[in-house]
């Protein structure tokens, strides 16, 4: 059985079609990133496959079942989220938050999983502040680790589970975008299966082992890095003509723009 299946995905706000007819499959162990333009329906369909929104024609099945089918704490055990934007307006610490991650285990077993979590990060030393004074890549990192200790509980209960993230690295330094992407692969080589949206065309390309490019709300390609980046997919998807070639090793391509081109309807 598939970690996940999406199967002839639509979902609709009033009459604007914001995903139309996506179907594919994403197994156990596997990491998958989701790229397109700005309206492609990129988050919402992270939205669907996390089970926030339900989808309007079609289905989403998280181990055999609906999001929806599962308890909220059932779903929280099996797929853990991060979201583009989180917002936090009470002056909790670091380690608070952190701690959030595993809901109501205490006890030094959790408190181990959220200091390794936040050492995966590189805030070990951070836990006493409030995160309202972090920077925006820190208040991310520290959001990331919160949802790290989510997944490790629930593996530990349900075993390997889904890690889904939304631009996870919108707010971070290039070191720290690289230090999220090796935690990416490190949770996928445990059986993790893990499902990033990703701006960055060259980042997703050293992240994912497939990438699911969306244009329209539709699925416009699904393959390896180096059969969905190249010259033909990003003019016809993002309208950029652009020199894609292949890193030395290990062979993923990079995305030079040269100049924007005007989409076909």
């Amino acid at each position: 059985m598939s970690a996940l299946d999406v199967q002839d995905l639509s979902v609709r706000v009033g009459a604007k079609r914001l995903l139309d007819g996506v179907s594919f499959s994403v197994d156990q162990g596997e990491t998958v990133a989701v790229i397109g333009p700005n309206g492609a329906g990129k988050s919402t369909l992270l939205r669907a496959l996390s089970g926030e929104i339900a989808p309007s024609e079609g289905a989403v099945l998280l181990g055999g079942r609906a999001p929806q089918a599962w308890s909220p704490r059932e779903l929280a055990l099996r797929r853990a989220v991060l979201s583009q934007n989180i917002t936090v307006t009470f002056p909790f610490t670091v380690l608070e938050i952190v701690r959030m991650g595993a809901g109501d285990r205490r006890g030094k077993a959790s408190d181990a999983v959220a200091e390794a979590a936040l050492a995966a990060v590189d805030l070990a030393g951070f836990h006493d502040r409030i995160i309202g004074t972090l920077s925006g890549g820190e208040q991310q990192r520290v959001h990331f680790a919160r949802v790290m200790v989510q997944l490790a509980c629930g593996e530990e209960a349900h075993g390997p589970g889904i890690l889904m993230l939304d631009e996870p690295t919108a707010s971070l330094d290039l070191r720290h975008q690289l230090d999220l992407v090796a935690v990416a692969r490190q949770c996928a080589a445990r059986g993790t299966t893990v499902i990033a949206i990703v701006h960055d065309l060259n980042l997703a390309a050293l992240m994912a082992d497939r990438i699911i490019v969306l244009g329209n709300g539709r699925l416009a390609a699904d393959g390896t890095p180096s059969q969905t980046i190249n010259d033909g997919t990003v003019s016809r998807v993002f309208g950029v003509s652009s020199a894609v070639g292949l890193m030395p090793q290990p062979g993923a391509p990079f995305v030079l723009p040269h100049r924007a081109e005007r989409l076909r309807a």
